[in-house]
């Protein structure tokens, strides 16, 4: 496609530049007050095409971009509404304190404490 393009464009060129050089001949132009412009004929049909061009591009541009302001509105709200449309999400159940272990479960070690005196203890012997 950009081939085309391309190609289009260089058509058009040549074709402007082999009607130029075909009638590149002077012109007399009468302006208000007697006033008198002598202009190459490509030249000032160019300069035509152009004045009667440009308020059109500006035209143009100015629309393009009202429209894309209008867009980003236009989005902007619609993204607001779908949030506003959307289902709560769903609640989230509460974790366990202490996650059940697949692990084998293993109790803590106790150690009796020893006694200060053995001979405390112990039974008084018979004689």
């Amino acid at each position: 496609m950009q081939f085309l393009k391309t190609l289009f464009w260089v058509v058009l060129a040549t074709a402007a530049v082999v009607f130029a050089m075909h009638n590149w001949t002077p012109i007399l132009i009468s302006l208000w007050g007697g006033l008198l412009v002598e202009a190459k004929l490509p030249v000032l049909l160019y300069g035509a095409f152009l004045l009667g061009l440009l308020p059109a591009l500006a035209w143009h541009g100015a629309s393009r971009w009202r429209a894309g302001r209008r867009i980003d509105a236009l989005e902007r709200a619609l993204a607001e509404v779908r949030i506003a449309a959307a289902p709560p999400p769903a609640p989230v159940p509460a974790a366990p304190s202490a996650p059940p272990s697949t692990a084998m479960a293993v109790a803590p070690l106790v150690v009796p404490a020893a006694p200060a005196d053995p001979l405390a203890d112990a039974p008084p012997a018979q004689s």
